[in-house]
C-alpha cells in the first residue's frame, strides 16, 4: 500500500458511511454500496417509500422495537440497480451494518457474492445461510 492510501475495502466502506448520511430514519443511519471490479454500481440508504414522509419528520412506525417505516439500505441499493438496468450479479456489497435476514435474502437472490459490513447488527441467521449460499461475509469493524 502506498503511504497514506487506503485499501479498496476501506475506500468503499468510507463511501458507504457517507451514503448513510442521507438516511431519513434518525434511529439508525445505514448506507450500502454495490461494487463490481472496483466500480460502484449503486448506492442506497435507509429511508421511507419514495414520495412519502420520512421518519425524521413524520415519526417512526414501530414493530417489535424496530422502525418498519424505512426501506433498508441494501434493499434500496438493489432497487436502484433494477430501476436503472444495472446488472449486479457476481458483485459485492458494502454495508455500514450487517444485513437483516430479509435483506440478506435479497442479496443472495440478486447474485451478490460478498458482503462487507462495518458492524454486526442483530441477526445471526445470516452467518448460517451465507455459508450454505456460498456468500462471503467480511467484518470490517
Amino acid at each position: 500500500m502506498i503511504s497514506g492510501r487506503v485499501s479498496w475495502e476501506d475506500y468503499f466502506m468510507n463511501i458507504a458511511k457517507e451514503v448513510a448520511t442521507r438516511s431519513t430514519c434518525n434511529r439508525k443511519h445505514v448506507g450500502a454500496l454495490i461494487v463490481r471490479n472496483k466500480t460502484i454500481l449503486a448506492t442506497g440508504y435507509n429511508g421511507s417509500i419514495s414520495g412519502l414522509g420520512h421518519c425524521d419528520t413524520e415519526g417512526h412506525e414501530m414493530v417489535n422495537d424496530h422502525c418498519v417505516r424505512t426501506i433498508h439500505a441494501e434493499a434500496n441499493a438493489i432497487v436502484q440497480s433494477a430501476r436503472n438496468g444495472v446488472r449486479i450479479d457476481e458483485s459485492e456489497i458494502y454495508v455500514t451494518a450487517s444485513p437483516c435476514y430479509d435483506c440478506f435474502k435479497l442479496i443472495a437472490n440478486a447474485g451478490i457474492k460478498k458482503v462487507f459490513f462495518g458492524e454486526f447488527y442483530r441477526d445471526e441467521r445470516i452467518s448460517k445461510f451465507a455459508k450454505s449460499a456460498k456468500i462471503e461475509l467480511i467484518d470490517l469493524s
